[in-house]
């Protein structure tokens, strides 16, 4: 077996998914095979000595690992999607916000890709070693580099989608992940010859990106295939693995095994997004920005699963009768500021493995004016994992408003007359509503009535938030909404809502304790 092993001096890997913009701040995680090829055939053009190690010497190693079968791959468990943000100067006065995303990785431990079965000729053996020892970076400049050959006996935790079945369950774990790798030659050869014959003659941009050499075709700079319209590259090919559910954790946690079992899975029950879009959303907009959340997140299940496959906890639809709001809630995250520069999927009863496929596959919000609102998953696990970092996931037994509560049951009359008739009213509502979300939840004990919220200095109240659903035909017994402080007999975990379009990010309620830090 054909074993390479990856550290990272300075403790950062660079790199940005094909296909993505650097903004976005995503990160290639794994390292896709591609991107080690063409390290490889920029190191031997850079740094070696053409007589001593000929060009056919490598074009056979790289031609040997691309017909291989596809590798299997070791990631660290404790790795953290980080990101840093700084304003370049553009032309005049202006300035641009940039984030440089990044995994932090510890030193010590490596990636792992490895080859099994394949074995290689002693003089490809001295060339591979030669390249690895004398690439300096990997990914962006920043992600200094040690490479070697390893003897690895392991384990992988990151596999070919057709492979990844558990070996105790027969299950397949782990969320779906797609990485570019080299075509074998013959499979180049001939995607080359069906250009070639779908066209009487190639365009000049065209033909340049397909040379009849497999070694030039890995070659091609990266701007002359985006200009001839490529949207990977001809000697490239998509492959599907599976890697651990949180690869990339967003909060530094205790290391867990690497083999998710059933059980944990099914406890997964909350995703947090960031939001990237000039103007963002501010949180009077919360319901529109959860309705836009919803439709993005339907979109992507009819894509990946069909429409008539989408997962019950997503869609709130088909459920049994003892689903009391365990189905998805699309909340968004305010900031001290009052925009909404994350969001949260939380459903209590879980998501499924098709549930979490779809999640890790949204991309962007669409919104009635301006540009699409860009989605950065920053990780998926227990609501407990963003307990210090996001100001909904908190745990109190003190609950305030973030947006209005809408009393989800018509009042009567006699509720109307005085306003402790309508506190009592309100509160019975409260009380029959979280009743209904679980038999072993604490008692809510008492409501305060607050006038209003703050954010950087503006009040709002719950006149300035939009207050109703886009959805025609909804019964909508409350218009105005309220805001409270609730009391709890015990500290509960958070994401809550309550009320009236709660699924949507109204009667969002935090937690009075809790940290305003960012993650």
């Amino acid at each position: 077996m054909l074993a390479i092993g990856i550290t990272f001096p300075a403790g950062r890997y660079h790199a940005t998914p094909w296909g993505r913009h650097v903004n976005e701040a995503a990160v290639a995680w794994p390292p896709d095979p591609w991107r080690l090829t063409r390290a490889l055939v920029a190191t031997w053009h850079r740094k070696l000595d053409a007589a001593r190690y000929p060009r056919d010497r490598l074009s056979s190693l790289l031609a040997r690992m691309a017909a291989a079968q596809p590798p299997c791959i070791r990631l660290p468990e404790n790795a953290i999607h980080a990101h840093t943000r700084h304003y370049m100067p553009t032309k005049g006065d202006k300035r641009t916000l940039i984030f440089d995303a990044f995994a932090r990785i510890d030193p010590d431990d490596p990636i792992v890709i490895a080859w099994p079965g394949l074995q290689l000729p002693p003089d490809e053996e001295r060339l591979l070693d030669t390249l690895l020892e004398s690439i300096g970076y990997f990914g962006r400049a920043e992600s200094w580099v040690d490479m070697q050959r390893l003897n690895w006996s392991d384990g992988f935790n990151c596999v070919p989608a057709e492979t990844a079945a558990d070996a105790d369950t027969g299950e397949i774990v782990g969320e779906i992940v797609r990485l570019l790798a080299p075509l074998p030659p013959d499979e180049y050869a001939r995607f080359r010859n069906g250009q070639l014959a779908a066209h009487k003659r190639l365009p000049a941009k065209l033909s340049k990106t397909l040379p009849p050499d497999w070694l030039d075709a890995l070659s091609v700079d990266t701007g002359d295939l985006q200009a001839a319209g490529w949207s990977s590259p001809p000697a490239a090919q998509w492959l599907s693995y599976r890697r651990p559910l949180q690869a990339l954790k967003t909060v530094a946690v205790k290391p867990r095994p690497a083999r998710v079992d059933r059980r944990s899975v099914a406890r997964v029950n909350t995703a947090r997004f960031m939001l990237f879009g000039k103007p963002l959303p501010r949180i009077e907009d919360a319901v529109r920005i959860g309705e836009g959340l919803r439709l993005a997140a339907m979109g992507a299940a009819k894509r990946l699963l069909g429409s008539e496959a989408i997962p019950g906890e997503l869609s709130g639809h088909e459920l049994p009768q003892t689903n009391r709001h365990a189905h998805a809630f699309w909340l968004p995250e305010p900031n001290d500021r009052g925009e909404v520069e994350r969001v949260l999927i939380h459903a209590p009863g879980g998501f499924g493995s098709d549930a979490i496929r779809v999640l890790t596959g949204l991309r962007e919000i669409e919104r009635d004016e301006g540009e699409p609102l860009r989605l950065m998953l920053e990780g998926i696990g227990q609501a407990a994992l963003f307990g210090q970092a996001s100001r909904l996931a908190g745990e109190s037994d003190v609950w305030r408003s973030v947006t209005p509560y809408l009393h989800p049951w018509h009042l009567k009359k006699p509720q109307l007359r005085s306003p402790e008739a309508l506190h009592v009213a309100l509160l019975e509502q409260l009380r029959r509503e979280w009743k209904a979300r679980g038999e072993a939840l604490p008692d809510l004990v008492g409501m305060n009535e607050v006038s209003s919220v703050h954010f950087a200095g503006r009040e709002l109240r719950p006149v300035h938030f939009h207050r109703f659903r886009r959805k025609r035909g909804l019964v909508q017994p409350d218009t105005l909404g309220r805001m409270f402080e609730l009391r709890f007999a015990r500290p509960i975990r958070g994401p809550l809502a309550l009320g009236f379009g709660c699924h949507f990010g109204l009667g969002l309620f935090e937690p009075v304790a809790a940290s305003r830090r960012a993650p």
